[in-house]
């Protein structure tokens, strides 16, 4: 018997007891691996953005419109890679908002967009300032909400409180972006009374510079004595309303003129930029006791690309419930509006026990046709694809999301073919007895190995395709059929090592007690 390429694989491992332990080896490397690939609810997806904006101040939309935002336009729209240009000119500034194709390479794309703008710095005019570009990604997008309400505190109070929760929270590890939204900043407002203004011989104008000026801190150079050097500072920020009151802001009839001569000056609120109110709909529980819609600031947390949304959530959540204890008021009500990782948590959770109903399933179904023996050889490769695959999946960076899941779900029923065509065919020549077991074994493997390579490969062909459809949707079902089509090359590797030891150890044992059973009841 000449044996082919699955005949000599399975020769070398059909009897070795290093097969037991590449068994092993290959579960801990699954199950570690599933520790350590992120969990999140959808897949990676690199679309390359950012926010160009550049100010002209003094002047109006229309001019900021033809002097700023066609020329810029024009020479974005050339570089390689942009997709779309979207302008919008306002009263002293443009903002384009710039994005690249998918899939292009982040950092080139990022520096050929600064590199077109200084280069054709000169074509703007006289007073347009230098170009700010701000980067963005589809990872900004929050995957956290924490809101802050209360009924014995205002939004400006909960803003405050924000603030410190916010400061704590950026010291996480892997949290990218966080940002408040809603209540009222802490304003100083100055009134000027013009009749006082005209009084003291001060004006509006000059007051604003004086205020200005006098809310810096700069370097004014240094000094050296006693070999050291000493760093001289001028100026300071202004921090309270006596601050502010008692600063000069001119002179009249030799005396100096304070800012509270000719202004009331009030320390509170700003006017609100945006709006959360927050409220218990008629189902809920709590409905009963909280009524109404209460004034809330809500904190918005975004991760890093390839984080894990689950462990940043449950870190960023431990941190909340620790921080109830001495910086959040006990009458602040503290709600998770958006959990990212939670529902991740729940999508991976879900798909995981499909995957094991599918996987017990098929199992039970070789059990009916081949016997409880058989289907334990089927049972055990599956796993063993899958580990494996897991593995593929970390060294590829992808995460465990709802389609590189749904790609092992898909294929269950296909990875096992490999392993029941030679469970099948060992079973049904040790049955026949025309060999001893081993050379049965191994001729039933050769007779059906290269059909099976070929059989896998036809799948191969058939699913990898999809890898390269174009648009967004290219990036986001990749996984699927990569991952996919790793399952099938791995579950042959497993067909052709771990089944044919399976296979003649167990399906063996089978046949070998039907065997005695005939040559009891011949004697």
């Amino acid at each position: 018997m000449n044996e082919g390429i699955s005949g000599k694989i399975a020769n070398a491992f059909i009897d070795s007891k290093l097969t037991i332990l590449l068994m092993v080896a290959l579960m801990i490397i699954g199950v570690y691996s599933s520790f350590l690939i992120p969990r999140e609810e959808e897949p990676q997806i690199i679309v390359p953005m950012a926010d160009v904006v550049v100010a002209y101040p003094g002047a109006s939309p229309k001019e900021v419109e033809n002097r700023v935002v066609k020329p810029l336009e024009k020479i974005i729209s050339n570089i390689k890679g942009v997709q779309h240009v979207h302008a919008m000119a306002m009263n002293g500034q443009a903002m384009i908002i710039v994005q690249f194709y998918v899939g292009e390479d982040t950092e080139r794309s990022y520096v050929n967009l600064y590199n077109e703008l200084m280069k054709n710095r000169h074509m703007f005019p006289q007073g347009v300032t230098e170009p700010l570009i701000k980067t963005r990604a589809i990872d900004d997008v929050p995957m956290l909400g924490i809101t802050l309400w209360s009924e014995n505190y205002d939004d400006f109070q909960l803003k405050q409180i924000a603030g410190e929760l916010k400061n704590e929270v950026e010291k996480i590890k892997d949290v990218s972006i966080t940002k408040k939204i809603g209540g009222r900043d802490r304003q100083v407002k100055v009134a000027l009374d013009k009749a006082k203004m005209t009084e003291n011989g001060v004006d509006a104008i000059g007051i604003m510079q004086m205020i200005q000026a006098n809310n810096q801190q700069s370097q004014s150079g240094a000094f050296v004595a006693n070999d050291k050097e000493y760093l001289i500072s001028t100026g300071n920020f202004l921090s309270s309303v006596e601050d502010v009151e008692n600063l000069v802001i001119g002179v009249n009839k030799n005396m100096p003129v304070y800012l509270k001569q000719v202004a009331t000056v009030k320390d509170g609120a700003s006017t609100p930029k945006s709006y959360v109110s927050f409220g218990y709909g008629r189902a809920n529980e709590k409905f009963a006791d909280y009524k109404s819609e209460y004034g809330a600031v809500t904190l918005s947390v975004a991760k890093i690309k390839g984080a894990d949304a689950m462990k940043i959530a449950e870190k960023i959540l431990a941190k909340v419930n620790h921080l109830k204890q001495n910086l959040i008021p006990n009458d602040v009500h503290v709600e998770i509006t958006r959990n990212y990782g939670e529902t991740a948590s729940h999508k991976v959770g879900e798909l995981l026990l499909h995957l094991g109903v599918a996987i017990l399933a098929v199992t039970i179904l070789v059990m009916f046709a081949m016997g409880w023996r058989g289907g334990l050889v089927v049972f055990f490769s599956v796993p063993l694809t899958f580990a494996l695959t897991l593995f593929s999946y970390y060294m590829l960076d992808y995460t465990l999301n709802r389609i590189t899941l749904f790609a092992l779900v898909f294929v269950v029923g296909i990875v096992v073919d490999d392993s029941i065509i030679i469970a099948e065919n060992m079973h049904r020549h040790f049955k026949m007895r025309r060999l001893p077991f081993k050379q049965a074994a191994i001729f039933a493997i050769n007779e059906v190995g290269n059909p099976t390579i070929l059989a896998t490969f036809t799948v191969i062909a058939a699913i990898l395709p999809m890898a390269f459809v174009s648009g967004m949707m290219g990036p986001y079902m990749s996984p699927m059929p990569i991952g996919a089509s790793i399952a099938m090359i791995l579950s042959l590797f497993i067909a052709l090592t771990v089944t044919p030891y399976l296979g003649y150890h167990l399906l063996r044992e089978k046949d070998n007690a039907a065997h005695k059973e005939e040559e009891e009841e011949e004697g």
